[in-house]
């Protein structure tokens, strides 16, 4: 068995109190409650995060890549169950060799009105995964932390017609923005992986619209 190692025991202390982007806080009232599961693991590229592709088609986040996760049912005694449950559905991750090792602050979905519990993971014991719930997910993937921090990597996403950006990866043929991209973005900077990206000209630009991304420019 493989301990939790300190570097992700460390990070889940620091992302436990991290700030929270003013439109990811929740209201006070309403929205529903959900998990996502942030699972590091290694491999021979060191620190990796398992990530799903969602299926086209559906009608909230089609097409995007994700955390593993879903709605807290009433059956789950709590978020930490929900996200290990959900990664079970979706990519058939066996909860038995995981060890849950924290939680960030909840975040809002303002878009599809979600109030999401990130759990952190250690995948002490790595099993086999795949898009197992094929209704939902088109592909799995473990993409290395490595990747995330390359700045050849890295975009910069526009919401609408404001002035409000963040921040994307280009990994694995997958485009990684929005809610997870902004959660990956802050763990980078927690971690102490995140490389120089973000000056104009140097990174290219998309703009998030209904139809999905489209570049800027």
């Amino acid at each position: 068995m493989n301990s939790t190692p300190l570097w992700l025991s460390t990070l889940a202390e620091a992302a436990r109190t991290m700030p929270v982007p003013a439109p990811m806080r929740p209201p006070a009232q309403g929205g529903r409650e959900s998990a996502v599961l942030i699972l590091f693991g290694e491999s021979d590229r060191g620190p990796d995060l398992l990530l799903i592709q969602r299926r086209d088609g559906l009608r909230r986040h089609s097409g995007q890549p994700a955390f593993p996760g879903g709605r807290i049912e009433i059956t789950d005694p709590s978020p930490e169950a929900a996200a290990l449950r959900e990664a079970e559905e979706e990519t058939g991750a066996i909860p038995s060799g995981i060890e849950v090792v924290g939680r960030l602050p909840e975040l809002y979905l303002s878009f599809s009105d979600f109030r999401v519990a990130p759990v952190l993971g250690w995948w002490r014991e790595p099993s086999e995964v795949h898009a197992a719930d094929t209704g939902e997910v088109a592909a799995v993937s473990r993409v290395a932390i490595a990747d995330f921090a390359n700045p050849a990597n890295r975009v910069k996403v526009r919401y609408g017609d404001g002035p409000m950006w963040g921040p994307g990866f280009r990994v694995n043929d997958m485009l990684v923005w929005g809610f997870t991209g902004q959660i990956i973005d802050s763990l980078l900077v927690l971690g102490g992986w995140e490389l120089p990206w973000r000056r104009r000209g140097l990174t290219d630009e998309f703009e998030a619209t209904p139809q999905g991304l489209r570049p800027v420019g």
